[in-house]
């Protein structure tokens, strides 16, 4: 079986999205191991003589003022997981959780959090072992961390939560524990709020919906290339030296990709010379700018979860070369509230623009050509009319989801957490959009495979000819009116399998 070994520094986004669906045995390096152990040293070492630090002997939030006596302190980090479990809304998915879980271990594993590795290592067996803690989906305000979400994993390691099973049914953890010979873990000193104090959440979401969105601005070009045979347009605005002569990353990579794309077209070759047009519209000749600003954009949302997926986020951070216990804000999910953000905005674009190419398709005053809503017996059928207004209805609701959650905040624990980044929500709506997208995508895919389809017996590039076959093979040409939405879901299939991927 494959490993994965969790050191707390070099967990890349690749191999954590691939641990997300595969069996994956997880576990700590040996220099984790001895790292967490230093740590717990000094936390046993301050217990011993007494010392004041914060959530080891005190209260947490606002009660940081409060001693607590020491025959209490397991107490205290068992109450932190009771108290902190109130999370609301639809579960997480399992995969998702997952994420949260190794992540968490993950930042563990940095040994500055002084947990003990036996807790680690129970959380780690969780993983191996296929158990998913049930985790409401709504109540993180993204700073301390995801506190909530992160407090029902907790409840679920030491035995007073519930996990969820194959069927979706529930059932008590502490017999899923039983079932598969683990403990449930008694809390000891600092270890309740070292499980909860983090970004886990935010950053799993954020690192699925980075991965995603990767596949995303690829699938655009593809589909935006297609469209642009459909439309007979012109791949003149791709050419290399205007993309140099601006000189954004993202914008060479599209505009080399749609050149690629469209090579060796006989469709772009039978209106080269003498067709009369000089620039396209926008949403096409526009492709390499847009779509390469997202294409920037999310490689920005990238370096952001990437430092995150290996960031130590708990409070207090102790550090053991030093002696020191630092009371800080490092789970503050500020870096990834206003990247997800960002992130949002940028795959809503790619649908926004695409939207537009599948209304040039279908609009008979736009389509250089086409059949009005690309059937031949329009007005007895309706062709792919209302694919167009499923689409713009996704785009719109895009719109109000691109809301930035990260320019709200409101004050927490009696205003003694008095701004919180709402990077929790950043991190659910920007899933929300990218699966918007897809949708989207694929709509604009089906309305240009049936345009090409018009401009038979000429074909367009090899490449694009493959995109069409994969295509044609789920939704066959149909001359006659039938069910939009079972053609929609089988291109959906499709992109979200990345099975229209090309080598380019």
């Amino acid at each position: 079986m494959k490993k994965l070994v969790l050191d707390g520094c070099s967990l890349h986004l690749d191999s954590f999205i691939e641990a997300l669906s595969s069996d994956i045995y997880i576990e700590l390096s040996q220099e984790a191991i001895v790292a967490m152990q230093k740590s717990r040293n000094l936390v046993e070492e301050w217990l011993e003589h007494k010392e004041v630090v914060y959530g080891i002997t005190t209260g947490f939030g606002e009660f940081a003022n409060v001693s607590i006596p020491h025959d209490q302190i397991e107490a205290l980090q068992e109450n932190l997981i009771l108290s902190h479990s109130a999370g609301i809304g639809p579960y997480i998915p399992d995969h998702i959780v997952k994420g949260m879980m190794i992540l968490r271990v993950n930042a563990l594993a940095k040994g500055l959090s002084g947990i003990r590795v036996a807790t680690v290592q129970s959380l780690l067996d969780m993983i191996n072992c296929g158990i998913i803690p049930a985790v409401p989906s709504q109540g993180s305000v993204g700073s301390s961390g995801d506190l909530a979400p992160l407090s029902h994993i907790a409840l679920a390691l030491i035995g007073k939560g519930k996990c969820i099973l194959s069927d979706g049914s529930t059932i008590l953890s502490e017999q899923a524990l039983k079932n598969n010979n683990i403990e449930p873990v008694k809390l000891s000193a600092k270890e309740g709020l070292a499980l909860i104090n983090g970004t886990q959440m935010m950053c799993t979401m954020g690192a699925i919906g980075v991965h995603k969105a990767m596949k995303l601005c690829d699938i655009a070009d593809i589909s935006g290339a297609l469209s642009l045979e459909a439309l007979r347009g012109t791949d003149k605005a791709f050419d290399e030296k205007l993309q140099i002569a601006r000189g954004f990353t993202g914008q060479i990579e599209s505009a080399r990709r749609l050149r690629a794309l469209l090579k060796g077209s006989e469709i772009r070759e039978s209106h080269r010379v003498g067709d009369g047009l000089v620039q396209d519209a926008y949403s096409l000749r526009c492709m390499p700018q847009v779509h390469g600003a997202s294409r920037d954009a999310i490689q920005y949302v990238k370096n952001i979860i990437e430092t995150e997926l290996n960031a130590a986020n708990d409070n207090p951070l102790i550090f053991s070369e030093t002696k020191e216990h630092i009371e800080g804000g490092n789970f503050h999910g500020q870096p990834l509230a206003l990247a997800l953000d960002f992130l949002a905005i940028a795959c809503a674009e790619l649908g926004s623009i695409s939207e537009r190419r599948t209304e040039r398709l279908v609009n008979g005053a736009l389509s250089n050509g086409l059949p009005r809503f690309l059937t031949k017996k329009g007005g007895l059928q309706s062709g792919l009319m209302i694919a167009q207004y499923t689409s713009a209805s996704l785009v719109s609701e895009n719109k109000v989801l691109c809301h930035p959650a990260s320019v709200d905040s409101i004050p927490t624990s009696a205003n003694q957490e008095d701004h919180n980044s709402m990077g929790s929500i950043s991190a659910r709506k920007s899933l929300d959009i990218i699966q918007n997208v897809q949708s989207i995508i694929a709509i604009e895919l089906l309305c240009a495979s049936q345009g090409i389809d018009f401009h038979q017996p000429l074909k367009t590039s090899p490449l694009l000819q493959k995109i069409h076959h994969i295509i044609r093979e789920s939704v066959p040409f149909d001359e006659s009116d039938s069910i939009v939405h079972n053609k929609i879901i089988a291109i959906l299939h499709l992109v979200q399998n990345n099975a229209l991927d090309v080598i380019l």
